[in-house]
């Protein structure tokens, strides 16, 4: 989507507001012994209070209102039954739409106290967004994002998850640009253009390069490896880009 409009800006900025908040208040309940369906419960009442709907159900029928992973899980994990426990490594995705606007925003944590390592990916995963931040301008090669990703992973020993991506949001969940890598892809010189707006979410894995599918059809884990997540979605301006989830 390109945001021309003050109605577009205001929209856009709605719905990032609200999913950024349900994001925080999930991350405020992941203590020891809630499960990850008591946390998706409280998503779909505060999607419900902000007259908002969550994208993953309202738009793929997914089987819960927000995408939950812990651990081995890298992304769009099914909230169920598990309980988390002390030292866990969960991931919150929160994707939402209302009137017509939609925003995507996500965030790895540790629960209670964790495995060094653990601490390290997910403060790494927030260091390389901010570094591809400073990329998000009009003009430029919306490679340099990745670039700048991979850099700060392989800085701090870690590398990233290849086969996934960020992507362009707006007036649908996923919408050009089709992919936002998180490496340095010399053949996508697309560039980025004023009122883009963007999904951008890093993932900082500690060895393992590529995830694959679980049966379920939705689940995405690694053999080996952990993995931690930072997303938010901007709008790509003149005076720098606009952060709307946080």
């Amino acid at each position: 989507m390109i945001a021309k409009t003050e109605e577009d800006i205001n929209g856009l900025k709605e719905i990032g507001k609200i999913c950024g908040s349900i994001r925080d208040e999930l991350v405020r309940r992941a203590k020891p012994g809630i499960t990850t369906k008591e946390l998706d419960e409280i998503a779909g009442e505060l999607f419900e209070k902000a007259g908002a709907v969550s994208a993953p159900k309202g738009e793929y029928d997914f089987p819960g209102y927000t995408c939950i992973s812990v651990n081995e899980e890298v992304a769009h994990g099914i909230p169920g039954k598990r309980a988390l426990k002390e030292g866990d490594l969960i991931n919150i995705d929160v994707s939402g739409s209302k009137n017509g606007y939609f925003a995507d925003t996500g965030i790895s944590v540790v629960v209670g106290k964790g495995d060094e390592i653990l601490t390290k990916i997910c403060a790494v995963a927030k260091e390389a967004f901010e570094e591809g931040l400073k990329k998000a301008k009009p003009g430029s090669k919306k490679s340099g994002l990745g670039k700048a990703v991979f850099r700060t992973a392989k800085q701090n020993g870690l590398t990233v998850i290849k086969n996934l991506t960020g992507h362009g949001i707006g007036r649908t969940i996923h919408e050009a640009p089709d992919h936002i890598y998180n490496y340095n892809e010399p053949w996508d010189d697309e560039l980025l253009k004023e009122g883009m707006v963007i999904a951008f979410e890093p993932f900082i894995s500690t060895k393992d390069e590529e995830v694959y599918q679980l049966d379920d059809g939705w689940t995405y884990v690694t053999d080996n490896s952990f993995v931690a997540q930072y997303e938010h979605t901007l709008i790509i301006t003149k005076n720098g880009p606009v952060v709307i989830t946080e």
